[in-house]
């Protein structure tokens, strides 16, 4: 019997947005996840809305444009759904670049130590940018009861194995038997190649702390630099990341990788010295063969939606979108050529 008019692999943010703005189109959705919702890399980010990162790919501006304008209505409905309040933590960022831009001037000096006080420019010039942050634990605890309240079908701790296409439908293989659906997405993250071989995905871990720090020295903005990053989420606790590593789908912390991800912060924002670790924790981040999402259409019935890398928080809203009016035949509101899978050839087996 066909389970749902559309199957989703992958009960994080991409695969979660996605399934509510299928439903709210009237579609029946049954979203499979090989763990819990909202249990890996989407609950590990740092939240930030990173739309003007300048480490960012230019392929990405316009994506990121269409999903952030998306946000607000976004967060508003899954506060709805859910009961539960997703606060915005922060509404600026001093971003830290070696070089400045055409026609950009440095904050002074009197605005930064205003801003982040005992700060250490270290040779780094700052920018203030217009960007909000989220804690990523307040959108894990809300977003999969939100789909629920919506009418998707969310079964957790059921993996999809492998997939085929007959008779107008995609027959779904699971750890817990075969079911069918009208179409696939595959938004398995850094798992999506088990799905899809071939696929050019995979995980690159990330090492993350919190830190709490008394006392009236505080931040109310993310500090960012290529090397660190310090996100206030509140009485006076900062998330602090990330490293970037090719561990494979290791997850464990390593005390030595926290030691020098805490030196790099305090480095940068010494108040931070007199602070406490009191959570340290690993996210498998999907990243594709060129650092750009794959979104693409794979065969008449099935779609990918992975390597989203550290956006994934960010780009949920418009991927979800997108893919929905895809999904239904409507006119996609952004194009997402830059995104195709033909910029692998051969990429994908079978």
């Amino acid at each position: 019997m066909k389970s749902a008019d559309v199957a989703i692999a992958g009960g994080g943010m991409i695969g979660l947005a996605t399934a509510l703005e299928l439903a709210a189109s009237g579609a029946s959705v049954t979203v499979f996840d090989r763990a819990e919702a909202m249990s890996e890399s989407s609950r590990a980010a740092a939240g930030m809305l990173a739309g003007t990162d300048p480490e960012n790919p230019p392929e990405l501006a316009q994506l990121a444009r269409y999903s952030l304008s998306l946000y607000p209505d976004f967060l508003e409905r899954v506060e709805q759904l859910s009961g539960r309040k997703i606060p915005i933590r922060t509404r600026s960022t001093l971003q830290g670049v070696r070089r400045l831009p055409a026609g950009a001037a440095a904050l002074p000096d009197s605005d930064l130590q205003r801003l982040a006080p005992s700060l250490q420019k270290a040779g780094w010039s700052f920018l203030m940018i217009d960007e909000q942050s989220l804690d990523a634990w307040d959108l894990a605890e809300a977003l999969p009861s939100a789909a629920l309240a919506a009418g998707v079908v969310l079964r957790e701790h059921t993996a999809v194995l492998g997939v085929s296409s007959t008779n107008g439908t995609v027959e779904l293989k699971t750890s817990s038997g075969t079911l069918s659906a009208g179409a696939l997405v595959n938004a398995t993250g850094a798992w999506a190649e088990g799905i899809h071989p071939g696929l050019p995905v995979g995980p690159r871990k990330g090492h993350m702390l919190t830190a709490e720090l008394g006392g009236k020295i505080q931040m109310q903005c993310v500090l960012r630099t290529p090397k660190v990053y310090i996100v206030p989420r509140g009485n006076g606790r900062y998330a602090i990341g990330s490293t970037v590593e090719n561990a494979g789908f290791d997850k464990e912390v390593h005390p030595d990788q926290i030691r020098e991800l805490f030196q790099r912060a305090v480095d940068l924002w010494p108040p931070l010295r007199d602070a406490t670790v009191t959570e340290t924790w690993t996210g498998l981040r999907p990243g594709s063969g060129d650092g750009l999402p794959i979104i693409d259409q794979n065969d008449e019935h099935c779609w990918i939606a992975t390597g989203h890398f550290r956006n994934g928080i960010m780009l949920g809203p418009g991927t979800g979108r997108l893919l929905k009016q895809w999904i239904l035949d409507e006119e996609p509101a952004v194009g997402l050529s830059p995104f195709g899978l033909s910029r692998f050839r051969g990429a994908l087996r079978g």
